[in-house]
């Protein structure tokens, strides 16, 4: 089970232009009264002033807390209920110095956030390397997370010398090790070729096959920045595919492939969970309605 919070939210809009009819009934629907002069009057006009507007400020306040709870602040969780049906994705992305070479790592970023809106249903990873790799999210329904963190992201967080793409093979299938998902990929993306020399090639292997974890393999940039051999072999031995992409339309078109390829038909079960937060401008308001009662009847 996930959780997806939003922001405070109204449920009845219409109720917060309460406040500004109040606003317009106290400039046209005044009262018309016959004046009455004596002495002194002067005096009493302008205490009289003070104290009608302090009133009115109180007024307002209370117009304004009751509006507010009239319309009914909430916050929405949105609750996914797991599947074992559907996908589970890690997305395994290079983040290493070579990828600021024009620009790659914005427009893998750019793309990975678009095939994020394309799978609302999978339950997603993100997992990132250069001089080392880390899971910077795990699977999790709430792919907001995942935008903002990538959002955040830059070349330069995990170093920008080594490629330790065996060591980000072997950590991004291991978060499948409690999995009942029958449909596990994971899509790796790299420019460069493994030189951290943390884990070797066959224990990643090894790791990804233990787990049924099929992998996708893409080769950024030109044939010789990249081990082809590799990363093809990592594809076939998982029975995934590998890609080459040497452009952006190259690299879009991998990407709407392999969402193709592994279209996920299942929906999760979804509800809204509700909390209310009416009470708080309610009680704000009883206190006024109070503060203006005793301010009309003291002596």
């Amino acid at each position: 089970m996930n959780y997806m919070i939003s922001d405070l939210v109204f449920e009845y809009k219409i109720i917060l232009f309460i406040p500004i009819l109040f606003i317009i009934c106290i400039k046209f629907c005044k009262p018309q009264l016959t004046p009455i002069l004596f002495s002194g009057f002067t005096f009493l006009e302008k205490a009289t002033k003070r104290d009608n507007l302090l009133k009115k400020i109180v007024q307002f306040m209370i117009i304004v807390s009751l509006s507010l709870a009239l319309a009914s602040p909430i916050k929405e969780d949105e609750i996914v209920i797991q599947n074992s049906d559907g996908y589970e994705i890690s997305l395994i992305m290079d983040i290493s110095g070579s990828m600021k070479e024009s620009k790659k790592f914005e427009i893998v970023r750019d793309i990975i956030l678009d095939f994020l809106k394309k799978r609302p249903y999978d339950k997603i990873a993100l997992s990132i390397f250069a001089d080392f790799a880390y899971v910077a999210v795990p699977l999790t329904y709430d792919k907001k997370s995942i935008e903002k963190l990538l959002q955040k992201i830059e070349v330069g967080v995990a170093g920008v010398s080594k490629t330790a793409l065996y060591e980000a093979l072997f950590l991004s299938t291991n978060i499948f090790k409690n999995s009942k998902s029958k449909n596990k990929i994971a899509i790796l993306l790299t420019d460069g070729m493994d030189n951290a020399n943390t884990i070797p090639l066959n224990i990643s292997l090894s790791r990804a096959n233990k787990y049924d974890v099929k992998v996708y393999t893409i080769g950024v940039g030109g044939e010789n920045d990249y081990d082809g051999r590799v990363l093809k072999e990592i594809a076939v031995k998982t029975k995934g595919l590998f890609y080459t992409a040497n452009s952006v339309a190259k690299l879009k078109q991998i990407y709407n492939t392999i969402n193709t390829l592994e279209k996920s038909e299942i929906i999760a079960d979804r509800y809204i969970d509700k909390t209310y937060y009416f009470q708080y401008p309610l009680t704000l308001g009883l206190l006024l309605i109070l503060i203006l009662f005793f301010m009309r009847n003291r002596r």
